[in-house]
């Protein structure tokens, strides 16, 4: 089974690590774009959070050598299928509709965007049925 190409907008902040964290090894997705800040961008990604990262866990071998591309330059990613955002709410509303007017689901943990009609809030626990939409 081909795995989905996934990216991570925000990766080298504490939800993006987590995130990342979660996709290691991962049977359904492949990681294969990073973004954050300009400040992060043209570095590894292990150069980038070297000062600070923050989990208990080690940085997993397979993202350390990615690197980091501007959260804003949206066609670096275009062999993305879906990106998860950890991006802050105010950076959000600004790029994540970038991704999805390039045809990439994009997966917000931001509030930005919850309360517009057309943007499912998904709770697994409760109605993972919606993820049929996407």
């Amino acid at each position: 089974m081909d795995r989905i190409k996934v990216g991570i907008l925000g990766a080298t902040g504490m939800a993006g690590q987590r995130d990342l964290e979660l996709l290691k090894d991962h049977p359904y997705f492949e990681v294969c774009f990073l973004a954050a800040s300009s400040r992060s961008a043209g570095k590894t990604y292990q150069e980038a959070v070297s000062s600070r990262y923050i989990l208990s866990s080690p940085l997993a071998s397979e993202f350390k050598d990615i690197i980091v591309r501007n959260a804003s330059d949206v066609e670096k990613a275009s062999e993305c299928q879906l990106v998860f955002s950890a991006l802050d709410s105010s950076a959000a509303r600004e790029i994540e509709p970038k991704y999805a007017a390039a045809g990439m689901v994009v997966v917000s943990n931001a509030s930005a965007f919850r309360s517009e009609p057309d943007v499912p809030v998904i709770i697994p626990e409760i109605n993972s049925h919606h993820l049929q939409i996407i």
